[in-house]
């Protein structure tokens, strides 16, 4: 039987953070093993319940069962799912239909789908498959989803160091998702800059995923309000949990890619509250 592990994480005040000690800060929101062969790690965050995690099939098929948190039948009994593979080629099993996912491209999974299972065509490049899942109201089915079907935004420029490229793979325009929205933000060669000006959205939480880092690059992660800026260091294949009233921005020491995810009061992918880059403390 594939290991699967899940852990909580209480939703923290804005208040208290503040006081957080960088260990603190760590503890409460980053999450660092994500992909581990052979398993299945997630987090469940309070934060709008939103799940996070990660499954890397080598050996064997991987099945995403539910943790004892979700107390379900299934994992999908109450939830819709959104992975991509960020690694090798592999396929995602929902029922008896089989997705086959090369890098970069999505899988869409709508509540009430018994079972969903991974695979990696080769162990010896297996398959890297991140997904967010948030609570869902009804049944609104399956969908792949590969950048070409995606919304897409150029921003930013490279005398700014933050040009970059997203792709809104999981959104209303693109799949019937229920309440999540993901993406993929790709940073052009020699930007390293993301989503600043800063916002925050009291709508919406968020998570982050970095990857595509090499194994000695970092990146910085900027959070909390705008006026009470934090920062938690980062490695490759490692995620965030970016409360409603934090901002989440990064610098890195080299480009690099992330995912996002978000769910919570609505699917309106621009309803954000911007805050400039001279009021940042």
């Amino acid at each position: 039987m594939a290991k699967i592990n899940c852990t909580v994480r209480q939703a923290s005040s804005n208040v208290d953070a503040k006081h957080y000690d960088t260990e603190r800060i760590r503890r409460e929101y980053l999450v660092e093993n994500v992909m581990v062969p052979d398993e299945i790690n997630m987090v469940y965050s309070m934060f709008d319940r939103i799940v996070a995690g990660g499954a890397v099939p080598v050996k064997e098929e991987l099945v995403l069962l539910p943790p004892e948190i979700l107390r379900a039948e299934f994992f999908t009994q109450r939830r819709e799912v959104g992975i991509i593979n960020v690694g090798g080629p592999g396929s995602v099993k929902v029922g008896e239909e089989v997705y086959h996912l090369d890098t970069k491209e999505a899988l869409y999974v709508g509540r009430g789908n018994r079972h969903i299972s991974f695979c990696s065509d080769s162990p010896e490049a297996p398959a890297h498959f991140y997904f967010n899942s948030a609570t869902a109201h009804k049944e609104t089915g399956i969908k792949k989803v590969s950048k070409k079907d995606a919304v897409v935004m150029h921003l930013g420029s490279l005398e700014e160091s933050n040009e970059r490229t997203i792709n809104r793979l999981l959104v209303k325009e693109v799949v019937p998702c229920c309440q999540l929205q993901m993406g993929m933000t790709e940073l052009a060669p020699g930007s390293t800059w993301n989503t600043m000006p800063a916002h925050t959205h009291d709508r919406r939480m968020e998570v982050y995923f970095y990857f595509e880092l090499p194994s000695d690059a970092a990146v910085c992660h900027f959070m909390g309000e705008p006026q009470e800026t934090r920062h938690i260091w980062m490695h490759n294949e490692q995620a965030v949990i970016s409360p409603q009233w934090s901002i989440h921005a990064a610098c890195a020491t080299r480009n690099y890619t992330f995912i996002w995810g978000m769910c919570g009061e609505n699917d309106d992918y621009g309803d954000m509250d911007g805050c400039a880059t001279t009021d940042l403390r």
